[in-house]
């Protein structure tokens, strides 16, 4: 079989292909676009890093392609939506990185609060500025970890060795794995007024983008500084730049940038009190090996045996019974998503109910599709279906799973009941033919299409509610596609998918109106 690589590669994982028996190699790093279209026309698998542009115009020239690797964690350079249309099956390398990225960021730290970039650059002009230079000890002051996945969890193990004290924010986290760790879980405001530092390691979506923005920044201490080695758009750069400039936050450690490389006129490029590098957080010789290698056994396993590790769009189970069951994981990572950004937080329980002919089939592959969805938008994409299950016991998050025949008058549903610290809530699920239905959430029953942006609303049961919020949505141009309505006894739920992102002001406005209980945005 014939496996295409069109980025650099280490030596050690081309030898892992060169070794493989019944493996073609053919490495092409830098190779044209035309070339690469030639190329891809007979491969079974694809290897790629971050330079290769894996889009629909590509897939169409690959006839037999099977599978697509990526060295790394990230997969923005690839069109998942016409991978799955294809039905190739896409893995990464989502732990080959995590110390690189941890350490970066420590390193990071280190150089922020001890200003050794400018006392370099300082003595490289030929000048000897002792006194210029003043740092800060790290030991003893408190940092504060925004996010507790893999990466935030080496960060906190080793500012504890440092002497520092940690508080952590991470809303889907139960406190208890957070103290097993040294840490101390706080609420987010607490984390941002106490801390002297702070660094993020939360994945980017709507509920973190511009996380640190001039509202939050302003609740930080004069002394404090910020470390981002996660990924760009946590943090408003404009505001940070105005933070620094006025004296209300003392300096910044950046490694990724909302665009990238950086515009020249990017306020925080002209700041002596920010620290710069280029998205080097996985860059060392021995992050690049891991992956390297990492992928290539990954590769080597599924073309040879038919083994599937680290796949972001399909589980690990047979071909013939994968085909049957696809909808209906499709349909389970929907749901578990949804509860991930409406449910409670600090995570202890997930009860997974099958019910109907959805238990005729290997419910444990469902039952990835479920944590993937459900852990997704708290971690990022280092989730996949096959270390889902893992990053929820390592969580602290209990997984129950049960069986009916009573399906409600269903021929397939799914019900999950999510617990956490302050309360549960539950949403299911049926198949409608091929199609996937959100069919209740609670104890009300509605009918809709878990797709794109969707608006959950909670509200009195008032006239003029609807007319209102269709009126709000109106004059910010965003278009309803769909509306579903269900009363309760003291309270209306109502879920608007709608056709693009509702801004941020909108929902403010939304929420405002004195009937709206809750206003909720989802993507799903």
């Amino acid at each position: 079989m014939k496996v295409l690589i069109s980025d650099n590669f280490s030596r050690e994982g081309l030898q892992l292909f060169e070794q493989a028996q019944g493996i073609e190699l053919c490495y092409l790093p830098g190779v044209s676009e035309r070339e690469l279209k030639a190329a891809i026309a007979d491969a079974d698998a694809l290897v790629v890093r971050g330079g290769t542009q894996v889009d629909a115009e590509l897939l169409a020239t690959a006839k037999q392609l099977k599978v697509v690797g990526r060295a790394g964690i990230g997969v923005e350079n690839m069109d998942m939506e016409a991978l799955n249309r294809k039905g190739v099956v896409v893995m990464n390398t989502p732990f080959g990185s995590t110390t690189t990225t941890a350490e970066h960021t420590i390193a990071m730290l280190l150089a922020l609060a001890r200003q050794i970039p400018a006392a370099h650059a300082s003595i490289k002009e030929g000048l000897w500025e002792k006194d210029r230079f003043l740092g800060v000890e790290i030991s003893g002051k408190t940092l504060g970890v925004i996010g507790c996945g893999k990466i935030g969890r080496l960060v906190i193990e080793r500012a504890r060795a440092l002497n520092m004290k940690v508080l952590a924010f991470d809303p889907y986290l139960v406190p208890e794995v957070v103290r097993q760790l040294g840490g101390e879980q706080v609420e987010f405001e607490e984390l941002l007024k106490q801390s002297d530092f702070i660094t993020l390691h939360t994945p980017l979506n709507a509920e973190t983008e511009h996380l640190l923005n001039e509202e939050t920044l302003a609740l930080l201490k004069p002394s404090c500084r910020v470390i981002n080695c996660a990924t760009g758009g946590l943090i408003d750069e404009v505001a940070l730049a105005k933070a620094i400039k006025a004296g209300t936050v003392a300096g910044a450690a950046i490694d990724v940038f909302a665009k990238e490389p950086p515009a020249a006129d990017n306020p925080l490029l002209e700041l002596d009190q920010v620290v710069f590098t280029p998205h080097l957080r996985a860059s060392t010789l021995d992050a690049q090996v891991n992956v390297t290698v990492q992928v290539a056994r990954q590769i080597i396993d599924f073309l040879l045996n038919g083994i599937v590790v680290n796949a972001l769009n399909v589980p690990a189970v047979n071909a013939d019974i994968l085909k049957a069951i696809r909808p209906t994981i499709n349909l389970a990572e929907k749901l578990g998503a949804f509860l991930a950004q409406t449910g409670p937080r600090g995570l202890q329980k997930v009860t997974i109910e099958y019910a109907g002919v959805s238990i005729d089939h290997p419910t444990t592959p469902i039952t990835m599709a479920v944590l993937k969805g459900l852990l997704t938008p708290m971690v990022g994409s280092i989730v996949n279906y096959v270390n889902a299950p893992h990053l929820a016991r390592e969580r602290g998050l209990h997984v129950v799973e049960t069986k009916s025949s009573e399906s409600e008058g269903y021929s397939n549903l799914i019900r999950l009941t999510l617990t956490g610290t302050d309360g549960s809530c539950s949403v299911a699920g049926a198949m409608f033919g091929t199609s996937g239905r959100i069919i209740r959430i609670d104890d009300l029953c509605v009918e809709a299409i878990p797709e794109g942006h969707i608006l959950v609303l909670y509200n009195d049961d008032r006239p003029g509610v609807v007319g209102h919020i269709g009126q709000l949505l109106g004059e910010a141009g965003i278009n309803i596609a769909q509306m579903n309505l269900s009363r309760g006894k003291d309270r209306v739920l109502t879920l608007i998918n709608v056709d693009s992102q509702i801004p941020d002001s909108v929902l403010a406005r939304i929420r405002d109106h004195e009937s709206i209980l809750s206003a909720t945005q989802v993507l799903l």
